[in-house]
């Protein structure tokens, strides 16, 4: 029986657009799932106006450690050229509250919320009456029911369990086979790869200094070029 061989992806660039933050290509390999008839396997985690507008990423992560502002989401859907997943809390910011900010965000442009790990329930419950788009769960540790929040109103489940992940990831598979689950693949291929051997649908991937490591580059050749003259 003849051997398939892979497929090759032809590409075309230009000089001003060459250096973007590719996502490793080990995350192709993941499954994926649909949003709103937009196939993501791979997500871009950052705020970084920058670094959304210049990355092949198939959607973007905007989950930081400040209180959700809606001029920093406009800021975002601004360059984005992808799907944007919205942090909007449920630690400190919690209740009515919450679901306002995830009204906020899926009025700008955001196509899922995200909810941190303390999230209560009476949270969820807010952010499912608010927002028709869909509200992700981020799961950090075993320690929680994963079902209540389930029945609360929540579609996909993000797994950041920092080098406990790959595990974390097979524990909420086993529990729900037919769950959309997004999971951080730390920074190896071999990482992401065993991630999604465990059973994510798609990674989030942090570029890890890599716009700092271009700008870097960029600025030696410039003075490299002007050595000459």
């Amino acid at each position: 029986m003849e051997q398939k061989q892979p497929k090759q992806i032809k590409s075309v660039t230009s000089k001003l657009r060459e250096h973007i933050i590719e996502m490793p290509k080990v995350i192709r390999k993941a499954p994926g799932f649909s949003l709103y008839g937009t196939r993501i396997k791979s997500l871009i985690y950052s705020s970084d106006v920058s670094v959304i507008a210049n990355t092949d990423a198939d959607a973007v992560f905007s989950v930081y450690p400040f209180t959700y502002e809606t001029n920093i989401l406009r800021a975002i859907m601004s360059v984005a050229k992808v799907p944007v997943l919205a942090g909007v809390g449920g630690g400190l910011t919690n209740g009515v509250y919450c679901g306002n900010l995830a009204f906020s965000a899926q009025e700008n442009g955001a196509e899922a919320v995200v909810l941190n790990g303390p999230v209560d329930l009476t949270t969820v419950k807010a952010v499912r009456k608010s927002v028709d788009i869909p509200v992700i769960y981020t799961v950090i540790d075993k320690t929680r029911d994963l079902q209540p929040y389930v029945d609360s109103g929540v579609n996909i489940f993000n797994v950041s369990g920092g080098k406990d992940t790959v595990e974390l990831v097979k524990w909420v598979r086993e529990q729900y086979p037919d769950m959309i689950i997004i999971a951080s693949g730390g920074k190896s291929d071999e990482s992401i790869l065993a991630t999604i051997e465990a059973g994510a649908d798609a990674i989030t991937y942090t570029t890890y200094g890599k716009a700092e490591q271009y700008f870097q580059e960029k600025m030696e050749s410039y003075r490299n070029h002007w050595k000459i003259f």
